[in-house]
């Protein structure tokens, strides 16, 4: 693997939450525009949030190993309040906290294992300063909701079919494993955590193969068509082109959450703007929905493929955990080969 690909991916995978932040969820894209334009650069979130469901969810923690909400909970219930409201330009929210985490547990350790990394999500999570993300997924409140009625970790995934669980697929593909097979397994492992849902398993597994096949030197475009068939389709992608990228998604795919729409959606965004990382990360941002997580993969897909040196000094200054991130990523002088225990 090229050090360039590697660290321009996960880099990319941030960038591109970031990047979407300030109008995730955004369903309205005229409200979109009315709130904050055509958005080409990290902004700050700010209260009103028209399409923010906060107001109508809900979390009770049963009892303190429940209790990951904290001083947030006071927001949950009230009508346009924006998801992620207390963070910053450039900063990232809760889900990429979490892949920063699991990165941190790799690296420092030489090795991937699911329990290490459970002890550190739940105490990660069960702290009152972690972070200040106002929302947390739903897959995290049904985790802590089954850890606080005394299931052991391993036991406390439930089903959840959103995009957000291929999240930790990003550095599970770029710390050292070096045999595909392994890599497949471990992904498999680490997604099922927390999303034991069929076609989240089955998009982790295309994700990692591509991403596999990207960091080794194939074409973009080419890893897309030849490990995303299940998912992408290059005729039709060819078709839709001439489109606007908005029109595709509403009627070809969702702006949602939902995996069997919106995986597809990230590889047909990954696939049209293969060479051009900044166009990709705008279009996805301003397309609206699910764009963070969603984001995810096509950052992530986009920075591997182009390499770090070719992502905008732009995107690299305005974000917030920049430093961190590559403190962790291997240089020429610092190569690392990761185990898995799973």
């Amino acid at each position: 693997m090229e050090l360039d690909h590697v660290r321009g991916g996960v880099l990319g995978a941030f960038i591109a939450d970031a990047h979407a932040m300030p109008v995730h969820w955004y369903y309205d894209r005229r409200a979109r525009e009315r709130d904050y334009g055509w958005v080409e650069e990290f902004l700050s979130p700010r209260n009103p949030h028209p399409d923010s469901i906060l107001w109508r969810s809900s979390y009770q923690a049963l009892n303190e190993r429940g209790e990951i909400l904290h001083d947030q909970a006071q927001y949950w219930g009230r009508k346009g309040v924006h998801y992620h409201q207390q963070l910053r330009a450039g900063e990232n929210t809760l889900n990429l906290q979490l892949l920063l985490l699991l990165l941190k547990g790799v690296r420092n350790r030489g090795r991937y294992c699911p329990d290490e990394y459970l002890y550190d999500y739940r105490d990660f999570m069960l702290s009152p300063t972690s972070h200040s993300d106002t929302y947390v997924e739903e897959c995290h409140r049904k985790f802590f909701t089954n850890y606080a009625r005394g299931k052991k970790l391993r036991s406390c995934g439930m089903p959840d079919n959103h995009i957000a669980g291929l999240t930790g697929v990003v550095v599970l593909c770029v710390t050292g494993i070096d045999d595909l097979n392994v890599l497949r397994k471990t992904v498999q492992s680490h997604v099922g955590l927390t999303h034991q849902d069929r076609d989240v398993l089955r998009a982790a597994d295309v994700f990692a193969q591509i991403l596999w096949n990207v960091l080794r030197g194939m074409e973009l475009r080419e890893a897309i068509e030849a490990f995303g068939s299940d998912f992408f389709s290059r005729k039709n992608a060819c078709r839709w082109l001439s489109s606007s990228d908005g029109q595709i998604i509403d009627s070809k795919y969702s702006p949602a959450c939902y995996v069997d729409k919106a995986f597809p959606a990230s590889l047909y965004l990954a696939w049209k703007y293969a060479n051009d990382f900044s166009a990709g990360v705008i279009s996805n941002t301003n397309v609206g929905g699910d764009n963070c997580h969603r984001g995810v993969v096509i950052g992530t897909l986009l920075g591997a493929a182009n390499g770090m040196s070719n992502i905008p000094e732009r995107w690299k200054r305005g974000l917030s955990l920049l430093s961190e991130i590559l403190l962790l990523l291997p240089d020429d002088s610092k190569q690392q080969k990761v185990s898995s225990l799973v």
